[in-house]
């Protein structure tokens, strides 16, 4: 298991990635699991007619890997999601390589929380941008 860090572990500017290119099927998963079946996301017919040319990935689906970073590495696993906000950028199409990173901004020791930005890319474009706070791990492992 990957390390976790305290609040008092935390210092401004720490920070951790994770890539993924994003399939057709994490696409179609995704659609099933939310149950959000907008034909922007599921029919390619439909999307060819849009502003994307072509399908994209649900936003939420992108924005996951947010989620990844902060559970698995930074602060890792214990961290409770408290909040996060979230800027749509630019899509991402079945095949794309996003990255999404995220970078200490300001620990709260004595309230156990950290806010922390978080930005996805592909390649140097960014296409979500954002902060999250969390409730950091009670203890490291």
């Amino acid at each position: 298991m990957t390390n976790s860090y305290t609040a008092a572990q935390l210092k401004p500017g720490m920070s951790a990635s994770v890539a993924k290119t994003i399939t057709d099927a994490d696409i179609l998963m995704f659609a099933a699991v939310s149950t959000d079946m907008n034909p922007m996301h599921i029919d390619e017919e439909y999307a060819k007619q849009t502003i994307f040319h072509g399908r994209i990935a649900h936003g939420m689906l992108t924005s996951g890997l947010i989620s990844a970073v902060l559970a698995n590495q930074l602060p890792g696993p214990g961290t409770v999601y408290l909040g996060q906000t979230l800027k749509f950028k630019g899509p991402v199409h079945p095949g794309d390589t996003v990255k999404a990173t995220v970078t200490v901004k300001e620990v709260m020791v004595e309230k156990n929380r950290a806010v922390l930005t978080t930005v996805c890319t592909i390649g140097d474009k960014v296409i979500i941008e954002g902060e999250a706070t969390v409730m950091c791990p009670a203890a490291a492992n």
